[in-house]
């Protein structure tokens, strides 16, 4: 009994750990689609954007990725910004449909331009300390999954008290909840969408070094991660920052946990997660913490 529990923390560990990646990059999906009823479905090739920023970054510069978000999470902000303003609103004007061809559009252009100008080849964010590990007790734990966790819970706390104690964030949480009632109580919906969409962007940028420093990635890396966001979400609840946070680390671990118990198998590390979302939908629909 007692060695099977040493096995078995490992792979537990990295679960928890490696949901911090999932939480970063599910946020932002979660946070325009509660507020903008939009499913971005560019939000995964954003975050390949931002690997491959990071890594352009460290190429040219020579410095740490982490460092690179010092100009990444603002550029990205802004770009957020005037592509809500300048096209998904517009397109948001004629119908919900449109702008969601829109978000396909873009996710498009997304991977063809990271193909034009960074090659199809799959890159990763080498740093000196991608590799390191570190002993606690008898356990062996990767830094780059501890970073992804660190860097998880540091995003939804820095979202969550933005969304609680500015006037903006306020503004956001009121149009997600009733934008008819928020827009009489003189909220802009218009300028509300855009500032949550360059959030989510802000996030995705954070997510991109992350994602870089624990996988390698590739221009068309981005749709396995929109999917893995989805199931965060919806394991999480729709709405919820604690249910975001919990869907990330319940769906890392059943990723490790499923390699585990399977031998290693990729294809029931891969399933598992899927699995248990479809598991959740059927026995409570609105997800753990969702309303």
């Amino acid at each position: 009994m007692e060695d099977f529990l040493v096995g078995l923390a490992p792979p537990l560990i990295k679960g928890i750990l490696l949901g911090g990646l999932y939480v970063v990059i599910a946020l932002g999906l979660s946070l325009v689609f509660g507020v903008m009823k939009l499913i971005n479905v560019a939000h995964g090739d954003l975050v390949i954007l931002g690997s491959y920023f990071a890594w352009a970054v460290m190429g040219w510069l020579g410095i740490d990725p982490f460092l690179s978000l010092v100009a990444g999470v603002p550029l990205f902000f802004v770009l957020g910004f005037f592509v809500q303003k300048f096209i998904i609103n517009r397109t948001f004007r004629i119908s919900l449909d449109a702008a969601l061809i829109a978000c396909f559009g873009i996710s498009i252009i997304v991977q063809n331009l990271c193909q034009a100008i960074w090659t199809p080849f799959n890159r990763s964010l080498l740093t000196d300390y991608r590799l390191l590990t570190f002993a606690v007790g008898p356990l062996t734990i990767q830094l780059r999954y501890l970073l992804d966790f660190i860097g998880g819970l540091a995003v939804m706390l820095a979202v969550r008290g933005f969304l609680r104690r500015t006037y903006l964030g306020r503004a956001i949480s009121a149009a997600s909840q009733n934008e008819p009632v928020a827009e009489r109580m003189g909220i802009n919906p218009n300028r509300v969408y855009s500032f949550a969409f360059a959030i989510a962007m802000a996030c995705a940028a954070v997510a991109g070094v992350l994602q870089g420093l624990t996988f390698s990635f590739s221009p068309t890396s981005g749709s396995p991660f929109l999917i893995i966001s989805f199931g965060v979400i919806i394991l999480g609840g729709l709405g919820s920052m604690a249910g975001t946070f919990i869907g990330g680390m319940v769906f890392g671990l059943t990723q490790t946990l499923g390699a585990y118990f399977s031998g290693g198998s990729l294809l029931v590390q891969s399933i598992a997660p899927y699995l248990l979302v479809f598991v959740i939908l059927s026995v409570r629909p609105q997800g753990i913490f969702g309303r």
